[in-house]
């Protein structure tokens, strides 16, 4: 059986990059059964049924280093985050769910600003030094004059990169300039099988010419942090760090607690100040819902 890796998946069909080839694959029973669905990025074991038309099944898919669920992909080690500097406006609560949730899967997590050429204040600047402070690798890109595509181009050399944020900051613009060709839409998929338009899609893995893949996946309008524990969050801000157990209380919430080392960050202007308010408003939500999930628990025993 040949080894592979699940490059893209459309309704119930998944395209196998294998021995250089791609083979069509359905995926065994046993999968179903299991309840497990395979990712693009998974590597699998395939068997060939028709090498001339390039058709075969999943037989197993092997360990995972990483399962993301938004977007749907398996065995990524980086993600971009891009967000626009204007039209659409910068979802900067979404840019950091995005940054804890790649914490969380330690995952690397570079912050791509885009549409730079728009913003004739300069707002981009800010941006990325508060990010730039909190350790994160910041780039400032411009497909209208092409600026910083070659410093992304060199993050994303063998690595699996997944590309994400709100809808409309540009992403598949820069995916297209980064890969040098357009890519495969469901419809063109559906023609090239004679079948009806599929209507699920998972994330695509697109190979670059330099190595490594790119993930690209449909843009956000709502992401929520379903899967961190409220009195973990301090873990995933990076400008924390210096600051943990340094507080009088070792159960230190960093909101309301005297003596806090992050309060008193906060205060000499260590800690940006938006990053901060956006921390309390996860905090407190992730702590509401946990109470909530807890309480409506024990009314249904």
């Amino acid at each position: 059986m040949p080894d592979g890796t699940i490059i893209k998946g459309i309704g119930g069909f998944y395209y196998v990059k294998a021995d250089e080839k791609i083979y069509e694959c359905k995926a065994r029973g046993i999968f179903r059964k299991d309840a497990v669905t395979p990712l693009s990025g998974d590597s699998v074991k395939i068997s060939v049924i028709n090498e001339e038309k390039k058709l075969g099944n999943i037989d197993e898919i092997l360990t995972r280093s990483i399962e993301l669920v938004r977007p749907a992909v398996a065995n990524v080690n980086q993600i971009v985050i891009v967000i626009a500097i204007k039209s659409p406006q910068p979802d900067m609560a979404l840019l950091d769910k995005l940054l804890i949730t790649a914490g969380l899967k330690d995952i690397d997590a570079v912050i791509c600003i885009n549409k730079i050429d728009l913003d004739d204040e300069n707002e981009f600047d800010k941006i990325s030094e508060i990010y730039s402070k909190a350790g994160y690798k910041v780039i400032l890109t411009s497909s209208k004059t092409n600026h910083g595509f070659e410093d992304l181009l060199k993050i994303l050399e063998g690595k699996i990169t997944a590309f994400a944020g709100q809808s409309g900051v540009g992403k598949s613009t820069i995916l297209n300039f980064i890969t040098q060709s357009m890519a495969m839409q469901t419809g063109e998929v559906s023609r090239k099988l004679e079948r009806g338009k599929h209507t699920t899609r998972h994330a695509e893995l697109i190979e670059l010419k330099n190595g490594g893949y790119v993930v690209d996946t449909p843009g956000f309008s709502s992401y929520e942090l379903d899967e961190v524990e409220f009195d973990h969050l301090e873990l995933y801000y990076p400008e924390f760090s210096n600051y943990l157990n340094k507080c009088r209380f070792t159960w230190c919430s960093h909101i309301s607690e005297p003596e806090c080392a992050i309060k008193e960050a906060l205060g000499n202007g260590d800690i940006d100040k938006s990053r901060y308010d956006r921390y309390v408003q996860f905090y407190t939500d992730l702590k509401s819902n946990k109470e909530y999930r807890s309480k409506d628990a024990k009314v249904k025993k």
